[in-house]
């Protein structure tokens, strides 16, 4: 996670954006940790076009 908690959301934001793009897979942890830090971005939309 980046050292400043303002930028929290929109690395999540673009971590998902860029495992949704290419269709990349998280372990449960990962998963997790993602679904804990996403609970305080209510206003982050994720914004993603498949890879061709």
């Amino acid at each position: 996670m980046p050292p400043l908690p303002d930028a929290h959301c929109r690395y999540i934001g673009e971590w998902t954006a860029t495992k949704l793009r290419w269709g990349l897979t998280a372990d449960q942890a990962e998963a997790d940790a993602l679904t804990a830090y996403a609970e305080a971005c209510e206003t982050t939309v994720v914004n993603y076009t498949l890879a061709s």
